[in-house]
């Protein structure tokens, strides 16, 4: 305890003593900036809100901003409207006792026609479909500003496969069959879902506005291959491992898939939430992206089978919020706590 090599060496009680013998008047110390203390870390307080930022900057993470994929589609789907009404007078003109083939089912009294896909079990085919194609949208009416483009997701830098990567990578557009064929084997091979598709386009488009990067030809395939391996892991369950992907893509270092995913969830600021209005947004808009580029979900007439199965659901809701609507049905409620429950059932026989 004594010894003079010690590495806490302190004075003795004397000394202790006459040092503290006359005491000085309390002077708060002045508070230190964060620049003084060395520490530069953004406190949580002063983060922006994402609620006060215009809605047309995060459409990501905003529900009622329209998204970036829906707004790039208008012009070619007026066109493509122009040219199919001009191809329809043409065809009336040229054939007028013909009426031309029904493209579209209209359900009637007698039947009614429903596709399979719903906003909590999404067609899996179809709506990689609508994904590729809004991918495709973005990179054909792409901002040619002049904005950069990152290392990490330029192909010529970082190839998916051995073979050599054509001196003009960047100068083709990829069809959208291209697109869908990319994004189809990935989904097939790692057994992902069609909700997880549409968390794939959501993070897309957060990572182009939050980045202020443009998806191109140069980098289309590395911005989707890290939003697909971003999307399976916070979405699913049972997530697909980094060196999975490299069973899937043969010709990929695990060490690059791990620098891919890091760098996608800096860019995004580690913003992987994803509200469920967002996600109904999506998934509506890509309805909507699909009816203006006549990629309509396959229509079937309502059978007894699935009628009985819809109206078991509505039961099954109806026994759920029974509790609710008796609480709502009180005679005399207080003007602070008032809520109005509104209850439509769905009747089908």
């Amino acid at each position: 305890m004594g010894n003079t090599t010690s590495c806490c060496v302190s004075s003795s009680p004397k000394h202790r003593r006459s040092n503290h013998s006359r005491l000085e008047p309390y002077r708060p110390e002045p508070e230190l900036s964060r620049e003084d203390t060395g520490c530069n870390l953004q406190h949580i307080s002063d983060r922006e809100n994402i609620d006060d930022l215009p809605m047309e900057y995060n459409p990501s993470d905003h529900p009622r901003a329209s998204t970036i994929f829906l707004s790039k589609s208008q012009t070619d789907v007026r066109e493509k409207r122009k040219s199919l009404y001009i191809n329809h007078l043409t065809h009336i003109s040229e054939n007028k006792h013909y009426p031309g083939p029904v493209r579209r089912k209209y359900s009637s009294c007698s039947t009614i026609f429903l596709d399979d896909s719903t906003v909590s079990q999404p067609n899996l085919k179809y709506t990689i479909k609508c994904v590729a194609l809004a991918i495709y949208y973005h990179i054909k009416n792409r901002d040619i500003d002049g904005r950069m483009l990152l290392d990490i997701f330029d192909e010529k830098l970082h190839p998916l496969s051995k073979s050599e990567v054509p001196a003009d990578y960047d100068k083709h557009d990829p069809e959208q069959k291209q697109i869908y064929r990319f994004v189809r084997t990935l989904f097939s091979a790692a057994q992902l879902t069609a909700e997880c598709a549409i968390v794939t386009l959501v993070y897309l488009e957060r990572l182009l506005t939050y980045a202020e990067i443009d998806i191109c030809p140069a980098n289309w395939k590395r911005i989707v291959l890290g939003a697909i391996l971003l999307a399976s892991k916070v979405w699913d369950d049972q997530a697909v491992w980094n060196v999975d992907y490299c069973q899937i893509l043969k010709d990929i270092t695990v060490e690059d898939m791990n620098e891919l995913e890091r760098q996608f969830l800096e860019l995004l600021q580690f913003n992987i939430n994803v509200p469920s209005s967002v996600y109904a947004k999506y998934y509506f808009d890509l309805r909507s992206l699909a009816e203006a580029n006549n990629l309509s979900f396959p229509l079937e007439p309502l059978s007894r089978d699935k009628a009985q199965k819809l109206e078991a659901i509505s039961r099954l809701c109806d026994d759920k919020y029974k509790d609710l609507r008796k609480l709502a049905k009180k005679r005399s409620v207080s003007a602070d706590n008032l809520t109005v429950v509104r209850w439509c059932p769905a009747i089908i026989s």
